[in-house]
C-alpha cells in the first residue's frame, strides 16, 4: 500500500529534481534512495527459511568444501 508524503525542499533542489529526474518520477527516485536506509530486511527469518531447503543446503556445503580444498592448492 502506498502513502502520500509531503516534504519541503530547497527551491534549487526542487528545480534539479524536475530537470534531471522528471516531474512524474520524483516519488520513485526518492523511494529508491531512502529505502535502504529505513527498511531493513529480516535476515534471520530469511536464513531460517533458506536452511529448510535441504537441496540448497547440500549444494552450498558441497561448494564450500570444494572451495576450501582449492585454497589448499594455492601458492603463497
Amino acid at each position: 500500500m502506498q502513502k502520500k508524503l509531503t516534504i519541503t525542499v530547497d527551491e534549487e533542489v526542487y528545480r534539479g529534481l524536475h530537470k534531471f529526474i522528471g516531474p512524474r518520477k520524483i516519488s520513485r527516485f526518492v523511494q529508491e534512495i531512502v529505502r535502504p536506509h529505513v527498511v531493513r530486511p529480516n535476515y534471520e527469518s530469511a536464513y531460517a527459511e533458506m536452511a529448510k531447503d535441504k537441496n540448497r543446503e547440500n549444494e552450498a556445503l558441497e561448494w564450500a568444501e570444494i572451495t576450501f580444498k582449492d585454497m589448499g592448492h594455492e601458492t603463497k
